[in-house]
C-alpha cells in the first residue's frame, strides 16, 4: 500500500466511524490525530480558533461534516493553506435529492473539496447497521417498538466497519482521487425485516410500526428531540421512500475487493456483544 501522509486527521474521532477508522490507520502503522470536541486532539466546528491546530502537519483529512453547512469551505481551505493535499469525505447516499432541512453540511463538504484543488474521495453511504445498536434506533428497540415513516421501501444497511475500512484505503492508497464510491450492504431490507433479524439474533420480542410523517414527527418531539432534529430526520426517511437508497451497490466491493457485510451477520455479532440484551 503506497501511503502519502505523514499525519492523518481524522475528525468526528470519537463517532461512530471515525473512532473505528482511527483504530484501523493505528493498527496498520499510520500516524493519526483523532479530533473532536472531546477527542486526544481538540477540534469544534463552531470555534475556528480550534482549526489550526488540528491541520497543521496533516497531510491528509477524513472530513465528516457538521449539520451546518456554513464552516467547511473556510475550514476546507485553510486545510488546504497548511498543506493537506487529500480529503475523504463521509457523506449520504442520495444526498444529491435532497433539498434542504438534512445533510446540507455534507453537501458543502463535497463542493469544498471538489473546488479545493486537493485530492478528493467522496464516500456515500447507506443507514448504517450500528443506528440499531449505537444511538438512532437502539433505545426503541429496547422498548420493543420501533416505528418510522417508511413504508415497504427497502434500504441496504451498511456497516460502519465496512465505512471504516474504505475510507482507511483511500486515505492510504492510490488511485481513488476524484471518485465517487456508493456504499451499502449487499441486499436491501424493508424496516420491517431488519427489525425481526434483530429480534430474531437478539431472543426478544421487538415489533415494527409504520408511521404517517405527522406522526413520527410527533413521537420525535415528544420524546424531546428539537424541531430542527425532527424535521430533519423527516427528510431523511423522505429520501428513503423515494427509493434512493434501497438498491444495493457495489462501492464496498470495488475499493476492498470483496463483499461488504451482511446484516444478518452483523445482527448476529452485536446481539452476542450483548447490543440488545
Amino acid at each position: 500500500m503506497t501511503t502519502h501522509a505523514n499525519e492523518i486527521l481524522v475528525l468526528a474521532a470519537t463517532g461512530k466511524t471515525g473512532r473505528r477508522l482511527v483504530r484501523r490507520l493505528r493498527a496498520a502503522g499510520e500516524t493519526v490525530r483523532a479530533a473532536s470536541r472531546t477527542g486526544e486532539a481538540r477540534f469544534d466546528w463552531t470555534r475556528p480558533d480550534s482549526w489550526q491546530a488540528a491541520v497543521t502537519g496533516a497531510s491528509a483529512v477524513y472530513l465528516v461534516a457538521p449539520d451546518d453547512p456554513a464552516p467547511v469551505n473556510d475550514f476546507v481551505k485553510q486545510a488546504v493553506e497548511a498543506g493537506v493535499g487529500r480529503f475523504a469525505v463521509l457523506s449520504g447516499r442520495g444526498i444529491e435529492h435532497v433539498r434542504g432541512g438534512f445533510g446540507e453540511g455534507m453537501v458543502a463538504a463535497e463542493e469544498a473539496v471538489r473546488g479545493s484543488g486537493a485530492e478528493w474521495t467522496i464516500l456515500r453511504a447507506n443507514n448504517f447497521n450500528q443506528n440499531f445498536d449505537e444511538d438512532l434506533w437502539h433505545q426503541p428497540l429496547m422498548s420493543g417498538r420501533l416505528a418510522l415513516p417508511i413504508g415497504d421501501v427497502p434500504e441496504a444497511f451498511v456497516d460502519v466497519e465496512d465505512v471504516a475500512e474504505v475510507a482507511a484505503a483511500v486515505l492510504t492508497g492510490d488511485g481513488h482521487a476524484g471518485q465517487v464510491y456508493e456504499l451499502s450492504g449487499p441486499r436491501g431490507l424493508t424496516f420491517a425485516e431488519a427489525v425481526e433479524t434483530i429480534a430474531r439474533a437478539a431472543g426478544r420480542a421487538v415489533r415494527y410500526e409504520e408511521l404517517t410523517p405527522e406522526a413520527y414527527r410527533a413521537e420525535l418531539l415528544a420524546a424531546g428531540y428539537p424541531e430542527v432534529a425532527a424535521d430533519a430526520l423527516n427528510v431523511l426517511f423522505a429520501l428513503h421512500r423515494a427509493g434512493h437508497t434501497a438498491e444495493p451497490v457495489d462501492g464496498v466491493r470495488r475499493v476492498l475487493g470483496r463483499d461488504a457485510l451482511a446484516f444478518e451477520t452483523y445482527a448476529a455479532r452485536a446481539a452476542e456483544a450483548g447490543a440488545w440484551s
